[in-house]
């Protein structure tokens, strides 16, 4: 079956000797130093210690291959285990071609991820000329805004293209259907976890925040008339039933699986 839709997360860590570098010239600030400094800079000023993405690296990139009839085919990281940021990039954007260039679907991907795997594509000396495509009009480069079929953000579809804030992000937007959202770990833990080695852990954050993404994605269907609700109720058994299958060698699809909640259908409630 044809992949239609690569619905992806990127989780990224400081470049901590480029913190030191640009931030702190000539005080020899070892890099540690330097972006622990940083963050408690941006903390003090913004009330949050998270780094822009242009001092940052993907260490962490899953994708979720969505087949047209909108049933997810499989999850996978990229680059495991090793997890470089070079061949992470590398393969994002090959993978991309490779499956004949399906639709981007992420949660505010438009404004992080695909900007800093962007960035690390120029930091690296990679070519995606697929994805700029300078030479077409304008409306028809993937990179586009209102280019949906290049690029799904459904944080830009839910705020109608940022006309609105989406207080509570992800985390609400898969609540609301009875999915976990986040659990033991949240964006804003990642660099510590990072530094203190917990490479897989993050990466199983990941894979779940994947699987929350492709239900929200999923509602969005419904809402915009493209999959029946009665239809996506299937998709959605089917996916659990694919998650626990997969179960017994995944700690993240084991605990995905322990905080799954169902959707509280208000047409079959009212009706009993």
């Amino acid at each position: 079956m044809s992949i239609k839709y690569l619905v992806f997360d990127v989780e990224s860590v400081a470049d901590a000797p480029l913190v030191a570098k640009l931030r702190y010239p000539g005080e020899s600030l070892e890099p540690a130093d330097a972006l622990r400094k940083y963050r408690d800079e941006l903390m003090e000023k913004h009330q949050s210690d998270f780094v822009p993405y242009t001092f940052q690296l993907p260490i962490s990139v899953a994708v979720g291959k969505v087949a047209g009839d909108f049933s997810l085919e499989d999850v996978v990281v990229l680059d495991e285990p090793e997890f470089r940021p070079h061949v992470i990039t590398e393969n994002f954007w090959r993978g991309w071609e490779k499956y004949r260039r399906p639709t981007l679907v992420s949660f505010n991907g438009r404004g992080f991820d695909l900007p800093l795997l962007e960035l690390a594509a120029f930091r690296y000396g990679l070519s995606a000329p697929g994805w700029f495509q300078e030479t077409s009009r304008s409306f028809d480069q993937p990179r586009y805004r209102y280019n949906t079929a290049a690029h799904v953000d459904l944080c830009d579809l839910l705020t109608n293209f940022g006309a609105t804030r989406f207080t509570g992000g992800l985390n609400l937007a898969a609540n609301l259907l009875g999915k976990p959202g986040k659990m033991d770990v949240e964006g804003d833990m990642v660099q510590d976890m990072y530094d203190a080695g917990r490479i897989v852990e993050i990466n199983d954050y990941c894979r779940c925040d994947v699987l929350d993404t492709y239900f929200v994605f999923l509602r969005t269907r419904v809402m915009m008339g493209q999959l029946p609700l009665d239809a996506e109720q299937k998709l959605i058994e089917r996916t659990k039933q694919w998650l626990e299958q997969r179960a017994e060698s995944s700690a993240a699809y084991r605990g995905y699986l322990a905080h799954w909640g169902d959707w509280p259908n208000p047409w079959t409630e009212s009706a009993e």
